[in-house]
């Protein structure tokens, strides 16, 4: 009896004391600002399956036994910023975190995207490429400050263009084959339906492909993603638009498995913050989806965002302290309006149908194929009969007449100086006059003077995907794909606009007096008639890739590896005069094989702690632009053409607490074999050794010449730190950092072409050490944020920016600069004098300050947002760029020009703009 006693009370003191002893994680939630308890919060402990939801009055406990150690809770909810708290949970403790607190995401107040991509961003002019994955809603705060805050400064993430990562609409990548870069316009105006992105940055991982060393942007438009409800906005600016209005709708899942999402917007303006500068885009979208069941769904979505620009010119210092930084010398007084000779216009539809088949609770498969079809015209003048209409021409200029052999000319100088002040536009009414006289019939040589035409790229891509994702167990996930891509590009001129003539205009280069199209000679020609050239470049690229992620409690890793074949070839339509036997038909077919192969994991110190590393090696083809040396005109490749070979990585310390995030990190990246092609008019071709039909040698000191610079190595290296600091509920100190050094690291090739005398010899271009070019090659921002419990918030960023240089001429580098015609130095060459004329053109440094606000209302089941922004507040007056003209072939040449009171052919600028701003209001329902 005592026995059975003494058992009995054992199991209850062990009952109690097991009850008393029992691990327990619970805590509760509130708003940052007005501590209110936050419902239907999702607290997941991470590398774990393990998740609950707080309850009415925002507590949470945690039923599952938790495991040991050091965890890290991650609280998320949909309007609300993420955030990670770490723990540490012992056996028969409680955890009880009362403390915690999610902040309103207020981005979906339009807070940046709105314009960045309406911007020069799609710009085909040097210098204009300068975000990499623009679009990114990212959570880093560096990523963000370098979207938001450097990028009026033409900044570029480690100093690489946009080639250098992916971006994808449902699993489908963007990126353009002729250059690898993303057409930003192809979306522009759609930002309410593109806010649902997955991003990665630099090498890390991603679920849809293997990526480029800036990562990959995913831009989710399911219908059945879509919050139900509605947006309309307004917006105006002076920035690259004045009006913007937006209207979108999402119906939710409705019965029946269907849901749908639309979009209408528009955007326009007269005249950007550049002069002449008009915008006139419509933006589309509609995406309809059908849940068949729970394993299958279709998703068709079509996207068409027809948008017509006027383009901006860089200018030499002569010209903008003549008139101003928002001189625009492309535009001139028509009829009573602006006209501008130079129009990007892009009318580029996307359709694609997606599948995505849930296999089981763990596996996915994902099919997709898109279509993308119309065109892409950049409009100009052609002069074949008349003088140069460029108002900013060389010979019009005061430089110029000061310029003269026999000494300057002070008197025309003063009147090129005033008539530039006064007239400096295009005289439309004098092209227009010139072309009505020629159509006098007594006159034998009656054609147009002037013409207008579009250089022409009309793609037709398509693009078919399967996208593999399997979770073996809850610590190794397998990510694979297999991409076809299949692109027929036609590229001609085509004749927009006679400016006035009856007679037509003939298709004759009237410099070299070349046919154009030889089997039809002296062909006129009248509006919408191919002009100059015409030809096809088809591509096929095939790829697939495969990843593995293993995520462990102090150790996250990846491994990834990708191959890819790419095929390009030209088919020449038209037979060149300066190219027969090589500029119709179809060129040489070239192939190349890119590989990728990368990993990286995060060491969890702490939960506070990590460190992560990522490092890979990616070849991949050059780009259709970079393969042919003057497609326009023949079938000639790059010669020794290659692939191109990235080798990069980085290592970051991140620190995250509930009041402070930090991210500290250091990257190197080398490019080698790089090509870059260029065209330009050069004088002084001294000593590019060729050889007339006799076999003598003969040196053409003057032609318009293509550029070949090949086997190209670059180094980019550097540290980034992004900091934010939660001080308050209501006050969050933010900064950021970017220090690089973007060098090329050796002595190409370099070879010219022109149709006047054919190939060059090739020479060495003494590159190594010389600054790459593309923005600030260091960036620094400060700055705060003010969120008030009334819903109204105020943020104000100081910017400093240094190092950004001037793009160097490559053949100024090269023994052409320094030898004379018989092969030796220039007899008054002195090295001391030529290192400083080739001294690399460094830009002062700057500060810009930027100031954001606004506030946002509830009546009822509707919100009212109003968002402003001020850029450069100060009115700073800064240089975002540039390039040295190879019109000074030679020292010579470079010398005379830096001699003259003011350089005829200096270096060509773009200047940011003053003071801005952004005006938004939104009405949600």
């Amino acid at each position: 009896m005592k026995k059975s006693l003494f058992i009995f009370l054992f199991g209850i003191f062990s009952a109690v004391t097991a009850v008393a002893q029992e691990t327990v994680v619970k805590g509760s939630v509130t708003e940052a600002i007005s501590f209110e308890p936050i419902p239907s919060v999702t607290v997941t402990v991470e590398g774990t399956v393990l998740s609950v939801e707080t309850d009415s009055k925002g507590e949470f406990q945690f039923l599952e036994e938790i495991p040991f150690g050091e965890q890290v809770l991650h609280i998320s909810k949909s309007g609300y910023i993420s955030k990670r708290y770490p723990i540490v949970v012992n056996q028969g403790q409680t955890v009880n975190i009362t403390d915690m607190t999610l902040t309103k995401d207020v981005s979906d107040t339009d807070m940046f995207t709105i314009t960045l991509s309406d911007d020069e961003l799609d710009s085909d002019d040097s210098g204009m490429d300068n975000i990499s994955g623009l679009l990114q809603s990212s959570k880093d705060i560096f990523q963000r400050t370098a979207a938001y805050e450097f990028s009026s400064s033409f900044f570029k993430v480690r100093g690489l263009d946009s080639e250098n990562g992916s971006v994808l609409i449902n699993g489908i990548e963007m990126n353009k084959l002729y250059d690898g870069r993303p057409q930003w316009s192809d979306w522009g105006g759609l930002n309410d339906v593109l806010r649902n992105q997955e991003l990665t940055t630099g090498l890390q991982p991603s679920s849809y492909n293997f990526g480029g060393v800036l990562g990959t942007t995913n831009m989710i438009v399911r219908a059945s993603q879509y919050r139900e409800g509605g947006r309309i906005t307004y917006s105006s600016s002076n920035r690259s638009y004045t009006n913007r209005i937006m209207g979108s709708y999402s119906s939710g899942l409705l019965d029946g498995g269907w849901a749908y999402t639309i979009m209408a917007g528009r955007r326009w303006g007269n005249e950007g913050y550049q002069d002449g500068t008009l915008y006139d885009a419509n933006s589309f979208f509609a995406s309809v989806e059908k849940v068949i069941n729970e394993k299958h769904s279709l998703n068709f979505t079509s996207i068409y965002t027809p948008n017509r620009r006027g383009k901006s010119s860089p200018n030499t210092q002569e010209v903008y302290d003549l008139r101003d930084t928002r001189y625009n010398e492309y535009w001139g007084w028509f009829d009573g309006e602006k006209k501008n000779s130079r129009i990007k216009e892009v009318e580029e539809p996307i359709i694609m149908l997606n599948h995505y088949w849930d296999i089981n609770s763990k596996t996915s498969l994902n099919t997709n194929i898109g279509y993308q079809f119309g065109k892409i015209g950049n409009s100009r003048l052609d002069y074949s009969g008349g003088a140069n209409p460029s108002p900013a021409y060389y010979q019009q200029l005061p430089s110029y007449s000061l310029a003269r052999p026999d000494g300057p000319d002070y008197a025309q100088a003063y009147i090129d100086e005033q008539e530039f002040i006064n007239n400096g536009q295009i005289d439309w009414d004098r092209i227009f006059d010139a072309n009505i006289t020629n159509n006098d019939p007594t006159n034998e040589d009656n054609y147009g003077a002037y013409v207008l035409y579009e250089d022409r790229s009309d793609d037709k891509q398509v693009t078919v995907n399967s996208i593999f994702n399997t979770e073996i167990n809850e610590n190794i996930l397998i990510n694979a794909a297999v991409t076809y891509k299949n692109l027929k590009s036609e590229n001609f001129g085509e004749i927009i606009d006679l400016l006035g003539s009856t007679t037509g205009y003939l298709n004759v280069d009237s410099f070299d007096g070349f046919q154009y199209d030889y089997q039809n000679p002296n062909r006129v020609l009248g509006e919408g008639d191919k002009f100059r050239y015409n030809y096809n470049i088809n591509s096929d690229v095939i790829s697939g890739y495969a990843q593995a992620q293993f995520k462990y409690n102090k150790v996250d890793f990846y491994v990834s590896g990708s191959v890819t074949n790419t095929t390009y070839q030209r088919d020449g339509l038209w037979e060149n005069e300066a190219y027969i036997g090589n500029s119709a038909g179809k060129g040489e077919k070239l192939s190349f094989t890119g590989i990728g192969a990368k990993g990286g994991l995060t060491y969890k110190i702490t939960g506070k702690h990590l460190i992560d590393v990522n490092a890979g090696y990616i070849t991949k083809a050059p780009s259709i632009r970079n393969s042919y040396s003057n497609s326009r005109e023949n079938n000639s490749t790059v010669e020794g053409l290659t692939e191109e070979k990235i080798t990069s990585g980085d290592i970051s310390y991140i620190f995250r607490s509930p009041i402070i995030k930090a991210k500290l990190t250091g990257f190197y990246s080398k490019i080698e074999d790089a090509n870059e092609i260029s065209f330009y008019y050069a004088d002084g071709l001294t000593n590019i050794g060729v050889e007339n039909a006799d076999g003598i040698n003969i040196n053409e000191t003057t032609a318009f010449v293509q550029e070949v610079l090949q086997g190209v190595d670059k180094q980019h290296i550097g540290a980034e730190l992004g900091i934010e600091a939660q001080v308050t509920p209501t006050i969050k100190l933010k900064g950021a950092a970017s220090v690089g050094q973007y060098t090329y690291q050796n002595n190409p090739n370099l070879y010219l072409t022109a149709s006047s005398f054919g190939r060059s010899e090739t020479f060495t271009s003494n590159l190594k050490d010389y600054k790459v070019a593309g923005g600030p090659q260091q960036a620094f921002s400060v700055g705060f944020e003010y969120r008030d419990p009334n819903y109204w918030f105020f943020g104000a960023t100081a910017n400093f920016f240094s190092n950004t240089y001037v793009d160097v001429s490559p053949l100024t580098r090269t023994e052409n600069f320094y030898l004379d015609n018989d092969g030796l130095p220039f007899n008054n060459y002195d090295e001391d004098v030529a290192n400083q004329l080739l001294k690399q053109e460094e830009f002062d440094d700057y500060m810009v300050v930027n100031l954001t606000g606004g506030k946002s209302w509830k009546i009822g089941d509707y919100y009212i947002g109003f968002f402003a922004s001020v850029n450069n507040l100060l009115d700073k007056v800064y240089k975002t760029g540039g390039f040295e003209q190879g019109r000074n072939a030679n020292y010579e040449e470079l010398l005379a020009d830096n001699n003259n009171p003011k350089r005829v052919f200096g270096s060509k600028y773009w200047y940011g703009r003053g003071t801005t701003y952004f005006l938004n209001v939104n009405f949600r329902f």
